[in-house]
């Protein structure tokens, strides 16, 4: 299972940038897996929903299943928050991973630059993970790997051919 990242700075476009990854590297009939780090609160069912209703009536693991797809829920209940490896344990045997946030973990990531400008805002220079960056300008600071935002045929290609 090969894992691939992909950081930046709010409304930077990992969410685009990651979902185009995500459906070219599927037209390749590969098995995708995706981990998506939220910084805040969130739930995945809503108020008067059934899952919702089991989880405040205290259920601290809910399972909701169809014929289409099933979710676990777990409740944390002020445990630490799960690491990457031990999210990617719960993953069933995917080819590839893409992970939106988690920049402090340790896999190889590629770093979206919206403002090119904005030097000071640079996270490879302190992220030493990242080994390639998508940015319409060139960046003369970053020596490694360099795309253009429209180069998702080569981002994948990169992606796939990275050895770990």
């Amino acid at each position: 299972m090969k894992v691939f990242g992909v950081i930046g700075l709010k409304n930077s476009g990992k969410t685009y940038f990651a979902k185009k990854i995500i459906s070219k590297l599927k037209s390749l009939n590969l098995k995708v897996a995706s981990i998506k780090h939220a910084h805040h609160h969130f739930d995945i069912d809503h108020i008067n929903t059934d899952s919702y209703i089991h989880r405040q009536a205290g259920s601290d693991q809910v399972i909701i299943s169809s014929s289409k797809r099933w979710a676990k829920i777990v409740e944390l209940n002020e445990l630490k928050e799960k690491k990457l490896n031990e999210l990617l344990d719960e993953l069933d045997k995917p080819d590839i991973v893409m992970v939106e946030g988690y920049k402090n973990e340790n896999h190889p990531k590629i770093e979206i630059i919206k403002e090119p400008l904005n030097t000071s805002s640079y996270l490879f220079k302190d992220i030493k993970s990242v080994i390639a960056i998508i940015s319409d300008i060139k960046i003369n600071s970053f020596k490694k790997q360099q795309f253009k935002k429209n180069n998702i045929d080569e981002i994948v290609n990169f992606i796939l051919n990275y050895k770990i």
